[in-house]
């Protein structure tokens, strides 16, 4: 195993996951590929006519990468490099695409374990980044305390 995939959302499932991934990535020597996926607003919502400043954009994306950085200083003197990523693409795609990319070996990631009308109307990013995922797919909960 040489390259282990983390998207992360700065919940607290997300850094469990990378916890994990941390641990199985010292025991292999792999490498850590961060990747955070942040929603842009369109520039016009039809049919009100609204406009979203483009600044708001920028700020978004910019609050996206001091996260996402913050997430990659923790990992600082660890002993394992890390490479980070961040989109605004849809989460499940840009984990299948960056994988591919990358040839990851694994994707770690954090899952909230939602159930019944949740899942339902939500889904799962876990669940579709399982079915597109080009490698194996690790889903850690974090505990309910």
């Amino acid at each position: 195993m040489k390259t282990i995939l983390v998207p992360t959302d700065f919940s607290p499932h997300s850094d469990k996951a990378l916890d994990q991934a941390l641990e199985l990535a010292k025991l292999a020597g792999a490498s850590i590929h961060l990747l955070h996926c942040y929603q842009l607003h369109p520039g016009g919502i039809s049919p009100y006519g609204i406009t979203v400043p483009a600044e708001f954009d920028e700020k978004i994306r910019d609050a996206a990468a001091k996260g996402l950085a913050a997430v990659e200083q923790r990992l600082e003197g660890q002993g394992v490099e890390v490479v980070s990523h961040i989109t605004p693409s849809y989460p499940a795609e840009a984990v299948s695409e960056l994988a591919k990319e990358i040839d990851a070996d694994l994707i770690v990631m954090g899952t909230r374990g939602a159930t019944g009308l949740q899942h339902i109307l939500l889904g799962s990013v876990a669940e579709r980044t399982l079915r597109m995922a080009p490698c194996p797919v690790l889903t850690v909960k974090a505990s309910d305390d």
